[in-house]
């Protein structure tokens, strides 16, 4: 088996740990893009892009039998300024990207219904960035930490082959950056748009045949729409790749994120929204809502071929994490001898390791056999407190606890060639997840609340891809998914203190099927059907002041579509024309009854209730249009947006409406000798929609709605030069 560049990581920061085993990090450097010329139907697959995610193995993305979009680095750079992973996310069916417009609290980003119900940070959704997780162990993550200035791609794995990257039931979402092109390049990039935004960065890099350097710093800052929603954002990504030998490779990565005194605006009611969306909340001013969020983290990668048909990868990792977190609550609700206050501060540090091999060869009646093993572990150590928040300053201590969460897994994967058209591919992976607190914080009225909870599964997943005829792939997938409630879920217990042990995890069933057409000039089509059942549905149960507690209802359902078409439409103005869309219908219904909330505050909940934060339908569509097709000269394009009703309760009594976004940018770019010079102009919601972009699900206060941007410019300018 032809070995794959693995991408640079970074010093060994944790020499007991070995990295992660994604091939995909180290592919980087080899991956054609979308803009490439469509080959031909005699090979179908031949400039396909090659995609890591389904199998941990390169593979082009029609072979792979499953449902998978690529976001290649033009689309990215061209999606928006390079400040957030939406810019550029709803081009991949199935996958809702709601930008909150609030940098205390991150985006909301679901696939296929997973991760809705999340009231900050990511859930559902497993993330790695270069091959690193951006998910803890306990399956929440961030997406902050993301460089898109020099972001190479991004990779969406969606249905039942997901499920053997582990805890997290939507899908997989991988960020790599950019190979660095061949010689010494160094740049600068500047974006500006209204309210104050702006960010700057430089980059440098540098590649040989045996090293590739690839460094890139950023400042990002906005005094935002609304009052309150003032940010600062502060990266460092840096990767070294340095090929040994022929048969050896090992790479180092090191990234920094700095967020001070990001301003939290918070939601606001019904009223309050249709009265003035640009308003914010008033506890917000008079509790100096907010977050300081600081992360460093580092990994090594190495990549070993033993032989053409053998090779082992194996990564480590290393981080460190601290949050300050201000919070709306009241200062009368945090007397009370069981509150935590309303300012949360931890300190983390997690790490992890992976190591996979790899095998290919042949079986006795010479069908094609090809397999991955392998074994992963992570861990997050966190000393986590909480203070009395009074107007903003820090009160008496109120919490005071260690926590711990690990998890181990073990994985196997192989793909059979049961004939030169059909292929058989089997995974199974064991994952145990374990939580423990030790309850630092005991007085009067708040007794030891330290304890331990565990979770485990087996996960099978069972494949087959049918290659019709050169230019159709069919497909069909089934398998089990896991999803264990976060700590920060397991933190609180409703109308009790210590760990919501009652906290069930998820499980589910994904059953799909699939077609992959490649036709002449270059028209792509994707289409996948799904159906999800959900058992012990981790949900929202109360949401107050910054804090929530969840329960778990019993049965959901989630049925699905997801198209994806790229269509060349030819020569006309002096220019390449080409059409892109995905549209994504899905009926995500709670199929049992249960109860939200509890006491006086409990309401039933009826079977055929929709998953709030769900919308039914959303679709991107984009018309683009290039000058002469190449990579210089001018571009233009129409985008369209549509994101469906958004309820914003369990009870379904309020939504936020559906809408439709119109977006439109122009850009130019040249190479003068040495130099390149591009240009970025963009106007978003371009008819100045006025509309929620965004719900807080079960917000208990009623305050659901996080209002979207009015029409918006943006411009952005690069300029490097190759010495």
């Amino acid at each position: 088996m032809r070995s794959c560049t693995p991408p640079a990581a970074s010093p060994p920061f944790a020499l007991r740990l070995l990295t992660r085993p994604l091939t995909a990090a180290g592919c980087a450097a080899v991956l054609p893009t979308l803009a490439q010329t469509a080959p031909t139907p005699a090979d179908a697959t031949a400039l396909e892009p090659v995609v890591v995610s389904a199998s941990r193995l390169p593979e082009p993305a029609f072979a792979s039998p499953s449902a998978i979009s690529l976001i290649d680095e033009r689309t990215l750079r061209e999606a928006g300024p390079g400040i957030n992973l939406s810019e550029a996310l709803n081009r991949a069916p199935g996958v809702v990207a709601l930008n909150r417009q609030n940098y205390a609290q991150d985006l909301q980003i679901s696939v296929r219904g997973f991760g809705s119900r999340a009231t900050f940070g990511i859930r559902g959704v497993r993330l790695l960035v270069d091959g690193i997780p951006a998910s803890m162990p306990d399956g929440q993550g961030q997406v902050s930490n993301v460089v898109l200035s020099s972001a190479g791609r991004i990779e969406v794995l969606r249905g039942p082959m997901a499920q053997l990257h582990g805890n997290g039931a939507g899908g997989v979402i991988q960020v790599f950056s950019a190979a660095p092109p061949e010689g010494r390049w160094a740049g600068s990039n500047l974006t500006v748009g209204q309210d104050g935004l702006w960010k700057a960065g430089l980059t440098a890099s540098s590649a040989s045949a045996r090293n590739a350097l690839l460094l890139d710093v950023s400042r990002f800052r906005t005094d935002g729409w609304r009052p309150r929603s003032a940010a600062q954002r502060d990266q460092l990504n840096l990767k070294w790749d340095h090929q040994h030998d022929a048969g050896s490779r090992v790479g180092f990565v090191l990234n920094a994120l700095d967020q001070p005194d990001n301003q939290d605006p918070l939601g606001l009611t019904r009223a309050a929204f249709d009265a003035n969306p640009r308003q914010a909340a008033a506890i917000g001013a008079q509790q100096q809502t907010g977050k300081t969020v600081r992360q460093q983290q580092g990994g090594i990668t190495l990549a070993h071929s033993f032989t053409d048909a053998t090779t082992l990868h194996a990564r480590s990792y290393f981080g460190l994490r601290s949050l300050d977190n201000t919070l709306s609550i009241p200062p009368a609700a945090q007397q009370a001898p069981t509150s935590a206050g309303g300012i949360v501060d931890f300190s983390r540090n997690y790490g992890g390791f992976a190591v996979q091999l790899a095998h290919e060869a042949r079986t006795p009646w010479g069908a094609p056999l090809r397999g991955v093993v392998g074994v992963e572990g992570e861990y997050v150590d966190e000393d986590r407190q909480g203070f009395i928040n009074d107007a903003g300053q820090r009160g008496i201590l109120k919490r005071n606890e260690i926590n711990r969460v690990q998890s181990d897994a073990a994985f196997i994967q192989g793909t059979l060639g049961l004939s030169p058209t059909l292929d058989a591919t089997l995974g199974l992976r064991s994952n145990r997840v374990g939580f423990n607190t030790q309850d630092l914080f005991i007085a009067p009225g708040n007794p030891d609340d330290s304890g331990t909870l565990s979770y485990a599964a087996t996960l099978p997943v069972l494949g087959l891809a049918w290659r019709a005829t050169p230019t159709l792939n069919l497909y069909t997938n089934a398998g089990r998914g896991f999803e264990t409630p976060t700590l920060t879920e397991l933190a609180y217990r409703p109308g009790g203190t210590g760990f919501n042990t009652a906290l069930r995890a998820a499980t589910s069933r994904h059953a799909e099927v699939g077609a992959k057409w490649r036709g002449a000039r270059g028209l792509r089509v994707d289409l996948a059907v799904f159906r999800i059942e959900t058992r012990d549905e981790i949900v929202v149960e109360t949401n107050s002041g910054g804090r929530s507690t969840f329960r778990n209802a019993a049965q959901t359902t989630r049925n699905g579509l997801e198209l994806a078409v790229l269509a060349p439409l030819g020569r006309f103005m002096g220019g390449q024309w080409q059409a892109q869309l995905a549209a994504s219908p899905l009926r995500a219904r709670y199929s049992a009854p249960f109860v939200s909330g509890s006491g006086a505050a409990a309401v039933p909940i009826a079977a055929g209730n929709r998953l709030p934060g769900t919308p039914e339908f959303s679709a991107f569509a984009e018309l683009a249009w290039r000058g002469n097709g190449a990579a210089t000269g001018w571009s233009a394009a129409l985008e369209a947006q549509h994101t469906g009703k958004l309820y914003v309760n369990d009870a379904n009594t309020d939504a936020a409406a559906a809408v439709n976004l119109l977006n439109a940018r122009a850009g130019w770019s040249t190479a003068l000798g040495s130099w390149r010079i591009e240009t970025l102009l963009r106007v978003d919601n371009l008819t100045d929609r006025r509309y929620a972009g965004s719900v807080i699900v079960n917000e208990a206060n009623g305050r659901f709605f996080e209002p979207g941007l009015p029409r918006r410019v943006s411009g952005v300018m690069r300029i490097s030069q190759r010495f």
